[in-house]
Formats: C-alpha cells, sequence, structure tokens
C-alpha cells in the first residue's frame, strides 16, 4: 500500500474509532457548531449585488468605465423610463409631469432629467432646424395665420367650425392653406368618440410638422436610482417608486404608456425573473430530490440522514462564506446549488455503501467500519478534485466566481467531513435494520454486462463521437450580449430591443473621453466616417448653424404671429358645442352640395357622415352634455400647449458655446475639464453581427471607447479567458494528482478520457441545440466538472476493487449511487430548464446535456475501456 494511503487509513481508523465511541457527542457538538455558524450567516453575511464588481477592475474595459462614471456620475447606472403617447403634446406633458414625480422623490433618486427637453432647447429649438425647413415651416405659418388668428379670438369649437365653414365657402380666391389635412383630423377625432376612444388632435402635427422640440410620441426621462448593493434588490425601492410615477401618469391620460428599462433596470427585473417561483420551484425540486434519494436509498431513514448532512454542510459552507468572504455576490450565491449538487453524492455513497454491507448480513459497525474503508478513499480523491477545479479561479480576472471558487472549494472538504463522520454517527445511533439487497427490474443482465459485452463497437463509438465532436465544437460560441438571457416578454427587455433599433435613442450608445474641446471634435468627425456610426455628438454639436439667417426668418414669422399666440389661454371659450355642430354639419352639406374647391369631396363626405353620427350618438348618451364638452376638449385642448411652444421658440436669440447653460454643459464637461464625444449607433443593435461591427470599428479609432456593448464583449472575452485558464490549470493538476494516487496511466486515462469525452458532446450538443455559453450557463460548468471526476474516480476505484471480483459493476452499489447521485443533481435543477429567464434555462438544458453524457460516459464508456471486469 503507497504511503499517503497508509497515512490516510492510519486517520481514518483513528477517526472512525472516535466517532463509533462518541456517536452522541459528535453530533451534538457539530449540531452546535451548526447552531453558531448559522447565528454567525444571519449577522455576518452580506449581499453585493453591483455586477460591475464581478469582473477585475484592473481590466482596461472597466478602468475606462470606472473613468466615464467618475466624469459623468449621473448617467451612470440609470432607469430609462420610455414614456410614449399618440401625439407629440401628450408625449410632452406626460414625460415632463414624470419628471417632476421622479425628482420630488430625492430619497429614491440622485438624479432625473430629459435629454430632449429643457428650457434652452425649447426656446433654441427652430435654430437648430435646416435653413430650408425652416423656410418651409414659416412659409406653412404665416399661411395660417388667418386661422391662427381667429382661434385666438374665438378659442372654441364654433370658432373652430366657423373659420373652417368660412374657408370652404370661399369661391373667389386660392386659400394659402390646405384644409384637408385639418379636416382629415376633425373626422378622425369624430371617429374615435364614435368608437368610444379618446384620442386628442395634434395641433403641432398640422402646424408645426413636428418642429418644436418634440420630434416623435416617444420622450425618454432619465433616471439615477440610489442604490442599496447590500440587498438582493439594489434598485428595489427606487423601481417601485418609479413604477408607482408611471402609474400616476398613465392613470391621468389612457393614451400615456410608461415603460421602464436601462442597465439597473433590466439587472432588477432579472433578479425578480429568478427569484419569481423561487419558493415553488424550490420545494418541487425538494420533492423530486427525496423521491429520487427515496429510490436511490429505499430507506426514509437514509434518505432522511442524507438531508440531514447536507443541510448541516450548507449551513457550515455559509459561516465559512460569512467569516472569510463576509459576502455573497450574484454569482457566489449559487455555492448553495452547486453544494447540493455536489455534496449530496458524498451521502449517497455512504448510505449506499452502508446498506450494501447491512444487507451483505455484517453487524451494524462492521457494516460502518467496511463502509469506510471502501469509500473513504475514492470520496477523498472526488473531495480534492473537484475543490481543484472550484480553487482553480481564484486567480482569475472574474471576480465573481473567484469569491464562489473559495467558497466552494471549501464546501467541497466541508462536505466530505460532514459525510464521513456524522453520517456514521447517526449510523451508530439509529441503524437500518435488515435491509434487503437492491434488485433492480429496470437493469437486466443483458444491461449489465453491456459495456463488457460490446466493448469494441462502444470504444469505436466513442473515438468516432469524440472526433466529430471535436469538428462541431469550432462553432461553440459565447453570447456576451446580456439581454439574450433575460425573459424577451418582460417590459424592460421587450422596450430596450425597440430601442436599440433607433439611431438616436440607442442606450448602446458610446461614449469616449478627451482632454479638450477641439480633440473631442477631431474624434467626433474620424468616428462620423465609421459606417456603423449615425452619429458622433461633442457639445459643439449644440452650437446651432447660419443662427444670423435663421434669426431674420424668425423675426419676421414673429412679426406675423407673436401677438396672436399671447391670446390662447387654456380654458376653453362657453359655447354650445351641440349647435356649433349643428351648424357646422349644415355648412358642410352646402359644401359638398356646390362641390368646394378647397377640400376634397371624399373628404367632406366622410367628415359630414362623422358629425351627423356623434351628434346622434351624443343625444343618445346618458351624459349628452358631457359627451359635447368631451368632444371639444379632445379637439382643441392641446391647442393652447403647441401655441405657447411655438411662441417660446419664436423668442430664439443668437447664442455661441459659452452661452450653453450648465445643466446642458454639465452632460458634456465634466467637472475636471473632460470633453465628452457620445457615438451613437446607424444599425439596429439587436442584431449581434451589427453590434461587433459597432464596437471593432470605434475601437479601431479609439481603444478607449466604452459602453454596455463593449463592457458586454469584454467582459465575455474575460469571462471566456477566465474559465479556460481555471479549467486548463485544474485539469493539469488532477491528472497529476490522479497519477500520484494511482500511480498507474491506464488507470488515470480511464478517470479522463470519460470526462473528455463528456465534455466534447455537451459542446457538440449544445451547438447543435443552438444553446450558447453565456454569462449564466457557463456557472454550471464547475458542477459539471466535479461531478465528472467523481463519477470516474468512483467507479474507477471500485472496478479494480478486490470487492468487485465477483460482482458485475453495473450492479454494484457504487455503480448505483453514480446513478442516483446524478438522478439527484437533475431533480434538483430540473425546474431551470423551464423557467421565463432565459440563462437561467439555458444553464437547465447544458447540466441535462452534460449530466446525461457524464453518467454514460461513466457508466459505458470507462468499463469497455478498462478491457474486463477488472482493471
Amino acid at each position: 500500500m503507497p504511503k499517503q494511503s497508509y497515512s490516510f487509513s492510519n486517520a481514518l481508523l483513528w477517526c472512525e474509532h472516535q466517532v463509533l465511541r462518541f456517536p452522541w457527542t459528535l453530533l451534538l457538538l457539530v449540531l452546535l457548531l451548526c447552531g453558531i455558524s448559522l447565528d454567525y450567516t444571519i449577522k455576518h453575511l452580506g449581499m453585493n449585488t453591483n455586477t460591475s464588481d464581478m469582473l477585475s477592475v484592473d481590466l482596461p474595459f472597466q478602468q475606462n468605465r470606472i473613468r466615464i462614471d467618475k466624469a459623468f456620475p449621473q448617467d451612470a447606472g440609470t432607469i430609462i423610463l420610455v414614456v410614449d403617447a399618440e401625439t407629440p403634446e401628450e408625449t410632452s406633458q406626460a414625460a415632463n409631469k414624470l419628471a417632476d414625480l421622479l425628482s420630488k422623490e430625492k430619497q429614491h433618486f440622485d438624479s432625473v432629467y430629459i435629454p430632449t427637453e429643457n428650457d434652452f432647447f425649447r426656446q433654441q429649438a427652430l435654430l437648430y432646424l435646416d435653413e430650408n425647413d425652416l423656410n418651409e415651416l414659416a412659409k406653412k405659418l404665416t399661411d395660417a395665420q388667418p386661422f391662427i388668428g381667429h382661434l385666438a379670438q374665438n378659442y372654441h369649437l364654433d370658432g373652430l367650425f366657423s373659420i373652417v365653414s368660412q374657408a370652404l365657402n370661399t369661391r373667389d380666391q386660392t386659400l394659402p392653406m390646405d384644409l384637408n389635412p385639418l379636416l382629415v383630423a376633425i373626422s378622425d377625432s369624430l371617429q374615435h368618440e364614435l368608437d368610444g376612444q379618446a384620442h386628442y388632435l395634434s395641433w403641432q402635427n398640422l402646424l408645426a410638422a413636428n418642429k418644436l422640440n418634440t420630434e416623435t410620441n416617444r420622450s425618454l426621462v432619465i433616471a439615477k436610482p440610489k442604490m442599496h448593493f447590500d440587498e438582493l434588490l439594489p434598485a428595489d425601492v427606487a423601481q417601485t417608486a418609479a413604477r408607482a410615477a408611471a402609474k400616476t401618469i398613465m392613470s391621468g391620460n389612457k393614451s400615456v404608456r410608461v415603460r421602464i428599462t436601462g442597465e439597473t433596470a433590466l439587472e432588477h427585473e432579472e433578479l425578480e425573473s429568478v427569484s419569481k417561483g423561487a419558493a415553488w420551484s424550490g420545494l418541487a425540486s425538494l420533492i423530486l430530490v427525496c423521491l429520487a434519494l427515496w429510490t436511490g436509498l429505499r430507506s426514509v431513514k437514509l434518505m432522511l440522514a442524507t438531508l440531514l448532512v447536507l443541510i448541516m454542510g450548507l449551513i457550515l459552507t455559509a459561516g465559512f462564506a460569512a467569516l472569510v468572504v463576509g459576502h455573497l455576490n450574484i454569482i457566489s450565491i449559487a455555492f448553495a446549488s452547486l453544494y447540493i449538487g455536489l455534496g449530496v453524492d458524498y451521502a449517497i455513497h455512504v448510505c449506499l455503501h452502508y446498506r450494501e454491507n447491512k444487507s451483505n448480513g455484517l453487524n451494524n459497525i462492521s457494516a460502518i467500519r467496511l463502509c469506510l474503508k471502501e469509500v473513504s478513499l475514492s470520496l477523498l480523491l472526488c473531495t480534492l478534485t473537484t475543490a481543484i477545479g472550484f480553487l482553480a479561479f481564484i486567480p482569475t480576472d472574474y471576480a465573481g466566481v473567484s469569491e464562489l471558487g473559495i467558497i466552494s472549494g471549501a464546501g467541497m472538504f466541508i462536505g466530505l467531513l460532514v459525510s464521513l463522520t456524522i453520517l456514521p454517527a447517526i449510523f451508530c445511533i439509529f441503524p437500518v435494520r435488515n435491509p434487503k439487497p437492491i434488485k433492480s427490474a429496470l437493469t437486466p443482465p443483458f444491461i449489465v454486462s453491456f459495456p463488457f459485452r460490446f466493448a469494441t463497437p462502444i470504444k469505436i463509438i466513442s473515438i468516432v463521437l469524440g472526433l466529430v465532436s471535436c469538428l462541431v465544437l469550432t462553432e461553440l460560441t459565447f453570447d456576451s450580449n446580456p439581454i439574450n438571457l433575460r425573459d424577451p416578454n418582460s417590459e424592460s427587455v421587450s422596450t430596450i430591443k425597440e430601442l436599440l433599433k433607433s439611431k438616436t435613442e440607442s442606450p448602446f450608445a458610446l461614449t469616449v473621453l478627451t482632454n479638450n474641446l477641439d480633440d473631442a471634435n477631431k474624434l467626433a468627425a474620424n468616428m462620423q466616417q465609421l459606417s456603423s456610426v449615425h452619429e458622433a455628438i461633442t457639445l459643439s454639436s449644440f452650437v446651432a448653424e447660419n443662427q444670423e439667417e435663421k434669426l431674420i426668418i424668425l423675426d419676421d414669422l414673429n412679426l406675423v404671429l407673436g401677438n396672436q399666440l399671447k391670446h390662447f389661454g387654456d380654458t376653453l371659450g362657453t359655447t354650445d358645442v351641440k349647435a356649433a355642430l349643428v351648424k357646422f354639419n349644415n355648412e358642410l352639406n352646402k359644401a359638398i352640395a356646390e362641390k368646394s374647391p378647397n377640400a376634397s369631396p371624399a373628404v367632406l363626405q366622410q367628415l359630414q357622415q362623422h358629425v351627423a353620427a356623434f351628434i346622434v350618438y351624443a343625444d343618445k348618451s346618458a351624459n349628452p352634455l358631457g359627451s359635447y364638452q368631451e368632444l371639444e376638449e379632445h379637439i382643441l385642448g392641446l391647442l393652447p400647449f403647441t401655441m405657447e411652444r411655438l411662441r417660446t421658440s419664436l423668442t430664439a436669440t443668437e447664442f455661441t458655446i459659452n452661452d450653453i447653460p450648465s445643466y446642458i454643459r454639465s452632460q458634456w464637461v465634466s467637472n475636471d475639464g473632460l470633453y465628452r464625444v457620445v457615438i451613437t449607433p446607424e444599425k439596429d443593435q439587436n442584431k449581434q453581427e451589427n453590434l461587433k461591427e459597432f464596437v471593432a470599428q470605434t475601437q479601431s479609432v479609439d481603444n478607449t471607447v466604452s459602453g454596455l456593448p463593449v463592457a458586454d464583449q469584454a467582459g465575455g472575452t474575460a469571462v471566456v479567458n477566465a474559465f479556460i485558464e481555471a479549467f486548463g490549470g485544474a485539469f493539469i493538476v488532477i491528472v497529476l494528482l490522479l497519477l500520484v494516487i494511482f500511480r498507474n496511466i491506464k488507470k488515470t486515462l480511464l478517470v479522463i478520457f470519460p470526462l473528455l469525452l463528456a465534455a466534447v458532446l455537451t459542446g457538440a450538443a449544445n451547438v447543435l441545440l443552438n444553446n450558447p455559453f453565456n454569462f449564466a450557463n457557463i456557472i454550471a460548468l464547475p458542477l459539471l466538472l466535479g461531478m465528472g471526476v467523481d463519477s470516474g474516480i468512483h467507479i474507477m476505484q471500485r472496478h479494480h476493487s478486490a470487492l468487485c471480483e465477483n460482482d458485475n459493476l453495473l450492479e454494484t452499489s457504487t455503480a448505483r449511487g453514480v446513478v442516483f447521485c446524478s438522478i439527484t443533481t437533475l431533480c434538483s435543477f430540473s425546474s431551470l430548464a423551464f423557467t421565463t429567464h432565459q440563462g437561467t434555462s439555458s444553464m437547465g438544458v447544458l447540466l441535462a446535456i452534460g449530466i446525461s453524457f457524464t453518467l454514460i460516459c461513466s457508466l459505458i464508456v470507462l468499463p469497455a475501456f478498462s478491457g474486463d471486469k477488472r482493471v
């Protein structure tokens, strides 16, 4: 016997002697230790849910991110509230009300602003138009001057209908403006009223063609929440406040929709998605695990003993985490799942060997001693190799998994100790009485002898499948876009995917810092030449061109409209709306009969029908007066807002870069004098190829460019490198360890080859199933590595053991232990594949595939390559 085995045997004999002499003492001491550990964990184990801490801050992209976040903290970790409405006016009003509500929540938000909406932009809006567009707008408004002037003096529905009727019946001159758009808009409002839908008429669309600083029916409100990274949901309080504010805004206007997205909202919703239903899925997994344990152990005592040591080990591991690391992160929190998946293996093997010895007629003490002799060395090897797999992550740049490696590596030794001490103590106190040998109808003779009878075909098929899988592995990818991990039906994901199609509002815009404005402008000019770039923006971009010429146009327009725009009030004049509609209906019939040249006959006909139908509809309603007043409000209600915006924009003044107010300047120049360049994408960033092109092209101009796409791609590279580094190092150490322990190259290869084969088959299957590696499912790899090595060692140890001389390997308790360890782990993770969270679901799929191939390779391939029932 090798010296190391002899030393280990002596230590084991001493421990075995103490356990068998003082089982109650040991059990009570460990229970006391668990109580202390649990208390310490509750009081001292914190949470760090800051995702930016998951990778080393020394990585170049992390340094760039930190530099930008320090320069412009108001844009770091923000929530984006996307406000949509049917009209630009309603969108602007709702966005401003929402920003006001959130600004009052000082305890929840550090800052709130609307990028395109402020006093400066409202005043200077028309100066940012192209000169030709401004001339076109000025002509349109000048032509509408009589119309605007009349409504200024007669702000009610009768005033609107009277000026329209007058225009329809004009014969001796050509109208300066086209009536058809207005008539269609009024007809559309009437149709919505008939359909029971609230719909405001947009005067901005009619008169100003979206030129008054409200370009679309969508506006973004940017809010920076106060984060609590010591909690599982660090943005929960702020997110709740944002949702409440959004609900308030939407309840005030049914046409308004407010959706919440952004990096912080995505991460918050992801944590909510993962934790949603966790209690029920956890309960379901526990039931499945218990059923698997019962099926495998066929003893309630053994099942309860296994669960007890599992819980004890978990509590002690949590105490170790609290003592050594002090906190859990969003990755290391998975230590519990990994411990259950691997720790249960030790307990199952101990219980099955003990049960087998008892069923063979040994007394209780002899059964315990033989059990420990049978499994101790193999369990020690499993612990060492699995712990090596975890500890190999400590020196990598993946800080989140590095902490997981420390906790789970220690957890493996804790699991070994409780399995080799507490279980024997429990067996002493509560022995299993007269267990019967387990004979499963599911394993007939032709199956248990299959690997030996068909060894040669199995070898050939294994080698061929391995080679083919290696070819398929060339297509294996890592999806570094975290959006693809999340529930695609969630609000934050669907909203951000919509924004990613935009060329001006994409959250995937990139940022570069320069030391002065000249450098910023030069860099922006270079970026602007790239095919993947839509626009490169600096502070200089906010200085309007040709201001002198544009101001002349605005001065002329102000002379024509200025005084009239002041007369619009927020309150509608008092008139008889029904009488105005009846009168207007008569005028429409007259215009139709006389074939008015100032409007399309089809438009007039449709409008007249809608007017007549509405009069009937309103008169039959429960509140006729309310119906008429509602119509007037929906047609004219937004007019004062538009006129006020127009009046403000006509007060534009000439300005230079030094006149740009501080609340805009602070977005582009830091307190330290760093100048910001924002680069927006030209192409849809939902497509991975466009995203990679955008990052690659911009980095070719300046490698300090930063933003979510850069962080995701660089983070993905760092994670892949960390896993390659860790697994490469762990694999070498594991091979050397097995060579030292076995002192036999063939035995070492018999453990390693099935592991490698299972690995390449798992990778190839994931390629074929389009289940790429990602930030979520890659965490399952240490579990698969541990299970693969453990299974190989257990089968290898039993296969060349004298205990297997008269038994078929696949009928032994070892094989049964390997099978039910795999089944138990599958049960504990089975619900993952069916969750709505795509990352968690992909982890469940990866585990199912990996565990299945590991089981097949351990029980079929390994025995086939051994050459006989014994090595």
